[in-house]
């Protein structure tokens, strides 16, 4: 699609067009539609439309999901001297629950020492979004924090996430989910969505709301409620659990859109406004946060369990991930390879959209184009991490082709 031909009306939808002029048209194309219009203060927003080409790809990037049936672990071990604190397993959740899992990681540490853990010296294992959120409450507990990683951002796993709040999304079963565990859940996304509040306006914008447009064009399609069961090719049945309906409270509520009031070329569409985790500037912040508090960041590979001996903490957080499969033999982990291309950000491109399988996120450090072209099953038990061209060629193919079937605008 050619952009300027976009911007000067070819590529806009007849009545209601992308950009200049939209929120005084929209309720006069609702109501010419005999439908309620959007009051003048909650119409779509003028919108720039995503360069989609494949040129524009300036990098691809997987990362494994670590998915445990059950939920994360989280549970202090005791090994020789030295207390373990579990802290991994969130699948798609793990910047969205960081903070809260933290919380209650830090509370079980300080249940297994008597009740706090100030003055003492704790190790974290991992400088994902786990550890470095860890290390921070732990410092903020009055403990004495090292962080001993293999990778530091932005080569972890961590950053190379999303970037939406999906709180959610991968966490657990609905069939396997841990007794309490939807109770547990809902404090740690309750939690973590408090203190994401206080990152918002910060220099750099490391978090900040947008607005994402689920588009559908068949009825019911975009609906929230039970994700569609699936099944995996090894014959796992995909439950995954929602949960979102427990936090609607402190979530900001979605919006049908009637036809006339946005731009899409689809028969459906819902807006909501939500976190946008701009990761590259969020984990340097933490980083940096933690250092300038006295942390320590120390750069180690651990092999097995009993390398942990060699640490001088007697009190360990585990927070390494997928990671924790090898180190920790936990077969319950269950990789789900995710891939991203990312395409160059756009100045006034700050919103993401939703359609089909495809998923897209402008963020400030580039637009995240992922395609799920297995849905529920993408990536399931996969471990391949080497980046695939032609998936993401095909992700950013279909975002060009949903901005063609905008109808042009009728000529006067």
């Amino acid at each position: 699609m050619n952009r300027r031909d976009f911007l000067q009306g070819a590529g806009s939808v007849a009545g209601a067009g992308f950009l200049a002029g939209c929120a005084r048209k929209l309720p006069v194309a609702a109501a010419a539609q005999g439908l309620a219009p959007l009051p003048f203060y909650d119409a779509v927003p003028t919108l720039v439309p995503i360069r989609a080409h494949e040129d524009r790809i300036f990098r691809i990037t997987v990362c494994l999901r670590p998915f445990r049936p059950a939920g994360p672990r989280l549970e202090v071990e005791r090994g020789g001297e030295k207390f373990i604190v579990h802290n991994y397993g969130h699948g798609g959740s793990g910047w969205s629950l960081s903070w809260g899992s933290a919380t209650l990681a830090v509370r079980k540490a300080q249940e297994a020492l008597g009740g706090s853990v100030n003055g003492k010296e704790v190790g974290v294992i991992g400088a994902g979004a786990l550890g470095l959120t860890s290390a921070t409450l732990l410092q903020r507990a009055g403990a004495k924090v090292t962080i001993y990683a293999k990778e530091r951002a932005p080569y972890t796993r961590s950053s190379r996430a999303t970037g939406g709040w999906t709180p959610d999304s991968r966490v657990s079963f609905e069939s396997k989910a841990a007794p309490g565990f939807a109770e547990q859940w809902e404090e740690m996304a309750r939690t973590s969505w408090s203190m994401y509040q206080s990152f918002l306006g910060m220099a750099g914008s490391p978090i900040e709301y947008t607005d994402r447009y689920s588009l559908w064009d068949e009825e019911g399609a975009g609906r929230t409620g039970p994700r569609k069961e699936e099944v995996a090719p090894d014959g796992t049945v995909l439950d995954f659990a929602r949960y979102q309906n427990r936090i609607r409270d402190i979530t900001a509520k979605g919006m049908d859109l009637p036809p006339g009031s946005h731009p899409f070329p689809t028969k459906h569409a819902r807006r909501n406004t939500t976190l946008t985790f701009n990761v590259a500037d969020y984990s340097r912040q933490l980083s940096t946060d933690f250092l300038i508090e006295g942390g320590k960041i120390e750069m180690r590979e651990f092999q097995a369990p009993g390398d942990l001996a060699l640490l001088p903490q007697k009190v360990i957080f585990n927070c390494t991930g997928y990671g924790a499969r090898a180190l920790w033999k936990d077969e319950s982990l269950v990789p789900v390879r995710g891939q991203i291309a990312w395409l160059i950000p756009q100045q006034d491109v700050n919103y993401g959209l939703q359609f089909g399988t495809l998923n897209v996120l402008a963020r400030r450090d580039g637009i995240v184009v992922q395609s799920s072209e297995q849905g529920e099953a993408s990536g399931w038990n996969e471990t391949n991490e080497t980046p695939d061209r032609g998936e993401a060629d095909r992700g950013v193919q279909a975002l060009a082709a949903l901005y063609a079937r905008m109808a042009p605008a009728k000529k006067a």
